[in-house]
């Protein structure tokens, strides 16, 4: 039996997926070798390419005045490279710091730009409203990381911030939902989550930005460049962006975003019912904030959770620490995990209390 991977990264991938990378891992479409040796340059690559784009306009309805990159460096590459491209003539940017990894993006961007903290999640785990907002007007742009997987906070709405452009990393949330992509400047996702594998960063921005970036921007992160060449400045991942179009695939055979949505919710808050149930599991989190993605919660003591997480691993429930930076538990339901794998962990963790109150 197939273990369940509720890892935060990287993900759970489709069993259908994964036989497909089975079935074409020495002969990719007829070549006769794998398509992790076939040149980034090939036309039947830059195909792929090619239609990989077209896919994803599709998908998520992108306007054509967007340019799609297919970058490496991961999530942390485009810390940098953001405000590299983005800052040439106007180096105040706002940064939105609701978890880790936005407090993380913000340190990055200081290297480049006069960061203003925006605002900061609350003790409680959730959002302050608007009003308590310090917003930059005349910001270059402005940064928020709509799900945050270590704290397990979210966003409630897509932030109003005016007329400045939208920077978003939407990695752990791409795909999980549907968005309106024309209200924001950029989107950018590593694709380890929903997108496949580690190794390719999906890079979505408006053509109104390739013009603002500083001198010392290396070429493989300079966006109008890449933008022009297919992604292709150096060698790609290929292997990486393979996968993700066969995620794609998959996600279209599911009934699109808003089919794959309707699940998301539904696994989602079978957890969350469950825990808010129990006197014996904890979540912390504002409601209003608590992420649909990444179910971080806690246990009595720090014993009890050792025990949960080893007779987890023995009824194949995979990779349910908590990031070490927070500890306790957390769950991570990503599109690929089925909704019978939710249902497993709700019935280990009712049996596990039963068990540890006896």
């Amino acid at each position: 039996m197939r273990a369940y991977n509720f890892a935060a990264g990287p993900a759970m991938l489709p069993e259908e997926v994964l036989n497909q990378i089975n079935k074409e891992l020495f002969n990719w479409k007829n070549t006769g070798v794998s398509v992790m040796e076939i040149g980034h340059r090939t036309k039947i690559f830059q195909n792929l390419l090619e239609n990989l784009q077209i896919k994803l306009k599709i998908l998520m309805q992108i306007p054509d005045n967007y340019k799609i990159l297919f970058l490496q460096g991961g999530a942390q590459g485009q810390f940098a490279a953001i405000p590299m491209n983005l800052v040439k003539y106007n180096k105040d940017v706002d940064y939105f710091v609701t978890g880790i990894w936005s407090k993380r993006a913000a340190d990055y961007a200081k290297a480049y730009a006069n960061v203003n903290i925006v605002t900061e999640v609350t003790v409680n785990g959730g959002i302050p409203d608007k009003h308590e907002w310090s917003l930059n007007s005349k910001a270059a742009y402005a940064y928020y990381c709509p799900n945050e997987t270590i704290n397990g906070v979210q966003f409630a709405s897509i932030p109003d911030v005016g007329d400045v452009p939208l920077i978003a990393d939407m990695t752990s949330s791409i795909l999980s939902e549907p968005f309106d992509i024309s209200k924001f400047g950029l989107v950018f996702a590593s694709a380890q989550k929903n997108l496949g594998i580690a190794g390719v960063t999906l890079v979505i921005v408006r053509d109104d930005l390739l013009n603002n970036n500083l001198d010392i921007l290396p070429n493989i992160w300079n966006y109008k460049l890449l933008s022009a060449c297919n992604s292709s400045v150096n060698t790609v991942p290929v292997f990486a962006i393979y996968v993700m179009d066969l995620m794609i695939d998959w996600v279209i055979k599911q009934g699109g975003v808003e089919e794959i949505a309707k699940v998301n919710k539904r696994k989602a808050s079978k957890l969350y019912n469950y825990i808010d149930s129990s006197n014996f599991y904890s979540n912390s989190v504002d409601k209003t904030y608590r992420s649909q993605v990444n179910i971080p919660f806690g246990l009595q003591s720090s014993e009890l959770l050792e025990i949960f997480l080893d007779m987890a691993v023995q009824n194949n429930l995979k990779y349910l620490q908590g990031h070490a930076l927070v500890g306790g538990a957390r769950a991570s339901l990503y599109n690929a995990m089925p909704e019978d794998g939710v249902d497993k962990l709700i019935e280990f963790m009712d049996n596990f209390a039963i068990l540890k109150k006896i």
